[in-house]
């Protein structure tokens, strides 16, 4: 096989050929919004259009070509696709066996209050799924906590994809990191390091932003303490893991930071107003 040196701007203007270089993802969108295609179906099509754009328009060799699909096809395999086979394999366990009842029965102990519930499977859990399995099994796994809680099947995937924003850049033991760090040539713990020190910031704003969704400002004034505890612990875990440890560990380490610190600081303080989705015309996505 030749080596092929790839011509980043094969059409002359740097946005044209970023267009073009983006119409595979950009069909996989639209097959699955517009279209309401399968998820494997989608993914076949988009397939099949990066390939086209690779031979006839950046004039990929076809034996490099059809190498980079089989390449990816085990890589997502492997990696990504056991991941989430054994996280959801775990869930299914815990569900036949009673244990999901036990975990929601100990989530209630600490607080009856939704949106504190929210913090505490939403994200601190979210957080921890994202960071051992990640690719989509956090949001399933704990939406399904949260039904169990009481919310909306809908409005709890929602809110679970939104929380999701803070840890997901480092996914599962910091596949999306290392990747990025094979594709560019750059040292993975570096761009890990960069990551880890912008998204602490995204970290406290997405929590006060979830707080505002489920009960407006009234909401981000009775619960501001546990945002700042569970989103400020995160925030300094995740920057120090990040930038001393590596990428693999982040979300890991810090979502256990934070889920320790919520829970013992509302051992001792609790809202106020215990807050219940009871009318669900009043709280809804926006």
């Amino acid at each position: 096989m030749n080596l092929w040196q790839q011509n980043y701007d094969p059409a002359g203007n740097i946005w044209l050929s970023s267009l073009i270089a983006s119409l595979p993802i950009l069909f996989f969108f639209f097959a699955l919004i517009k279209l309401k295609l399968k998820g494997y179906v989608a993914a076949s099509w988009t397939v099949a259009i990066a390939l086209a754009v690779a031979l006839l328009f950046y004039k990929m060799p076809v034996a490099n070509a059809l190498a980079s699909v089989v390449y990816g096809f085990f890589y997502g395999l492997w990696p990504i696709a056991w991941i989430i086979i054994a996280a959801v394999f775990v869930y299914k366990i815990s569900v036949k066996t009673g244990q999901f009842d036990i975990i929601r029965s100990s989530i209630l102990s600490i607080t009856p209050d939704q949106r504190l519930q929210m913090l505490i499977v939403g994200f601190c859990f979210g957080a921890f799924l994202e960071g051992a399995a990640g690719f989509g099994a956090p949001v399933a796994i704990t939406a399904a906590l949260l039904v169990g809680l009481g919310f909306k099947p809908l409005y709890a995937a929602g809110l679970c994809l939104i929380v999701n924003t803070a840890p997901v850049a480092f996914g599962a033991m910091g596949i999306p990191i290392l990747v990025a760090g094979q594709v560019t040539g750059i040292d993975s713990f570096e761009i890990g390091q960069m990551v880890g020190r912008q998204l602490p910031f995204m970290t406290i704003i997405v929590l006060f932003w979830i707080m505002a969704i489920m009960d407006g400002w009234r909401g981000i004034k009775e619960t501001w303490p546990a945002v700042v505890v569970a989103g400020g612990s995160f925030a300094i875990a995740q920057y120090l893991s990040s930038n001393f440890i590596g990428p693999e560990l982040p979300d890991i380490i810090s979502s256990l930071v934070s889920l320790l610190c919520l829970t013992l600081f509302l051992k001792r303080w609790q809202p106020v107003r215990v807050f219940r989705l009871v009318i669900w015309g009043r709280h809804r996505l926006i």
